[in-house]
């Protein structure tokens, strides 16, 4: 992990990934949501949290694989 200098305030690496995975959530839920309205997929709120910690994982372990 570590954490990064912004204008001497410290900030933790992973809430930059955290909100960078949540940028790209919402993204594809623009596409995802006539899914929903479609009926394939049956809990929405269930899928957009676990895509979440998809996404939130793939983003660590870029930045891992990176630093």
């Amino acid at each position: 992990m570590g954490e990064m200098n912004i204008y001497g305030v410290y900030v933790p690496m992973l809430l930059i990934q955290a909100i960078a995975a949540y940028a790209v959530l919402r993204v594809l839920m623009l596409f995802l949501d006539k899914w929903v309205e479609q009926g394939w997929i049956a809990m929405p709120s269930v899928f957009y949290l676990c895509l979440y910690v998809i996404l939130l994982g793939c983003g660590h372990w870029l930045s891992a694989a990176v630093l």
